[in-house]
């Protein structure tokens, strides 16, 4: 008798396609599609192809309020968020000071080492108890020798939401640019590249219901004579990013950032509704408490620690898909660098647990996840005994 599937609370790490999504990309696959190379424009096969992956840079640059050609497709926020940092060094004439944070992702703080290493000076802010990076901590960082700031809007572990368009005002007033991995953005925040002071924004297609192994990186006026690209061979994408465009990834990406909604729409509240459910039922039983900021953060994400003897995340592995660190961790064992930062114990790290909701998520669940977690708990306490 084969067990049945855990219940999936792992939005943070990817969602399901979205079958809309699914649709969409079967236009160009097969022979009856539009499976013809973007780049061949001498004949009706590539040209089709090319009309259908403008048309989604169109549908991305309009989810975050940006203009078609601002949008350069990436094999995905890692890519991009690499394509960024790299890409200004690069164009630097020298090295010069990076600020960014000791909770981001791996993506970030990985090429923030790569750079340390050909001479970047590189600041490391730390957050608080709740997990935030002020606009006041970016201020006392900026130097004169200043060139990029490289925060995420929605932190991957804790949900917590950094105030970034308060912070590129103070970036720019510095003269130096503002790059912002939006990955978990996406849907959950208002994005507007018209009137956020933001100069690069990273995003993934897996994270807003499309297809995994495509992104994009937002280039605005004041990077782009500065970016350079990481990938060469063919001059794609206005030279920033060379190689043969996957149009069924291309189109699903758009699909699913037309779907992605706003926040206050009727989905977001309902997640909204269904993590204050999940919240009160959680930190309700002994031991669990909310890691980072109650307010400043979005609705899909819950960080929890629980501090009851004898309990291991691992045993809730059978029943629920939740995860204990980032996804791009796990496979190290290792405790969160981003709850360590917080200034957790490492066994607390250990023992704590990230819950994240999403499109398909239903109250059924939340309050199955809740009695999954009791029942757990109870059984740690009665073996000590």
């Amino acid at each position: 008798m084969s067990r049945p599937t855990p219940l999936y609370f792992d939005y943070a790490a990817t969602t399901p396609v979205d079958d809309r999504v699914i649709e969409m990309m079967l236009t160009c696959l097969g022979r009856d599609s539009h499976f013809g190379n973007p780049a061949s424009s001498g004949h009706a096969f590539g040209q089709a192809a090319r009309n259908a992956v403008e048309t989604a840079r169109e549908q991305v640059a309009q989810c975050v309020g940006a203009q078609a050609e601002q949008i350069v497709w990436t094999s995905g926020a890692t890519e991009s968020n690499n394509l960024a940092l790299k890409g200004i060094a690069q164009g630097c004439a020298q090295p010069g000071h990076l600020i960014t944070s000791a909770i981001e992702h791996k993506a970030v703080l990985d090429t923030a080492d790569q750079l340390q290493q050909l001479g970047w000076d590189v600041t490391r802010l730390r957050p608080g108890r709740d997990g935030l990076i002020t606009p006041a901590q970016v201020t006392a960082a900026l130097r004169p020798e200043t060139r990029l700031v490289s925060l995420m809007a929605v932190n991957n572990e804790l949900g917590t939401v950094t105030d970034f368009a308060a912070i590129g005002e103070q970036v720019r007033a510095q003269g130096a640019l503002l790059h912002v991995d939006g990955a978990q953005a996406v849907g959950k925040l208002k994005l507007d590249m018209r009137t956020q002071a933001v100069d690069l924004m990273s995003f993934s297609a897996h994270k807003a219901y499309g297809p995994k192994g495509i992104g994009a990186l937002y280039v605005g006026e004041r990077a782009l004579p500065l970016l350079r690209a990481q990938m060469h061979g063919g001059g794609h994408e206005r030279g920033l990013r060379s190689g043969t465009l996957p149009s069924h990834q291309i189109v699903g990406m758009g699909s699913a950032f037309a779907l992605a909604g706003q926040p206050g729409d009727a989905e977001y509240l309902r997640i909204q509704q269904l993590s204050q459910r999940l919240h009160d039922g959680m930190l309700a039983l002994p031991g669990v408490r909310l890691n980072g900021c109650p307010t400043q953060r979005i609705p899909h994400t819950l960080n929890l620690t629980i501090d009851t003897p004898g309990f291991n995340a691992a045993a809730l592995a059978g029943e629920l898909a939740v995860s204990s660190t980032s996804a791009c961790n796990s496979a190290s064992q290792a405790p969160s660098h981003v709850l360590l930062a917080l200034g957790l114990e490492p066994q607390a790290a250990r023992n704590s647990v990230r819950i994240s909701l999403g499109r398909y998520s239903t109250q059924a669940q939340v309050d199955a996840a809740v009695a999954v977690l009791a029942r757990v708990l109870g059984a740690a306490s009665t073996a000590l005994w």
